[in-house]
This record gives C-alpha cells, structure tokens and sequence, in this order.
C-alpha cells in the first residue's frame, strides 16, 4: 500500500488555479459559505456525469459499487490514480466488478478533479451538493 493520505489542506494554488496539498498532489479549497474552487466544482460536474451511476450521489457508494468518499481517507492521489487508470482492476469491496471502461474514458481528463470533489465529500462535515451534513 501507498504512503496514507496526507493534510488535504491546500498550501498552494499553481498559476491555472489548481490548488495543492503540501505534498504536490490535487486538493480543494472551500472557502466561505460553502463556495469551492473551480477545480473542484469541475469534478463535482464530472462525478455525476459518470460516476455516480454506480457510486451513488455524493459519493456515498451503492449496493453496486463502493463509496468512494470513504476510499480518500485511506488512498493518497497516486493510488487513486493508479485505480482509476487501471480501470479493469477489481475493487476489493465489490470482488468481482470494476469500473466501466466508457466511463473511465469519459472522465480520464478529470480524474483530478474528481479526487478533489470525492475528498470533499470525504473529508468534510458537508455535503457539497446539497448542503445537508454528511
């Protein structure tokens, strides 16, 4: 297994906007009154373009596939990666299914972004969707 996750406080916003951690990889930034960098909204687009088909909305897995809000607390970025690259890996939760190869084909620009939204919903009191506490 990968080093564990690290502090997914951002302490530094590179010159496109994209905000990361102290060890270089993705983060968010939620400011006041629940309003997210545009990064993370993006994958927040993004998540429930595809993904939440099977991992439920906000992330929150279904009798289907796991919840991915959960997997962020224990998988840094680069593992997260390696996951979703290799999209016919099987998850250990499901044992016999993997992501869908047209969904991971749709989304391999923003796989980024959807790491920081499911962080969000993972690391957080709030769900950013709707507002409601998690």
């Amino acid at each position: 297994m990968a080093e564990a996750p690290g502090d997914a406080k951002a302490v530094k916003q590179d010159d496109k906007g994209k905000y990361l951690d102290a060890k270089g990889d993705p983060t968010f930034s939620v400011q006041a009154g629940w309003t997210v960098d545009w990064y993370t909204y993006s994958g927040f687009r993004r998540y429930h373009s595809e993904c939440h088909v099977c991992h439920g909305p906000d992330a929150e897995g279904s009798t289907y596939a796991p919840a991915l809000k959960d997997s962020v607390k224990r998988l840094n970025y680069q593992e997260y990666f390696g996951i979703v690259v290799a999209a016919d890996r099987t998850s250990p939760a499901a044992k016999t299914r993997s992501c869908r190869r047209s969904a991971i084909t749709k989304t391999s620009c923003a796989i980024s972004t959807i790491f920081m939204f499911i962080s969000v919903q993972g690391r957080t009191i709030r769900s950013l969707a709707d507002g409601r506490k998690a």
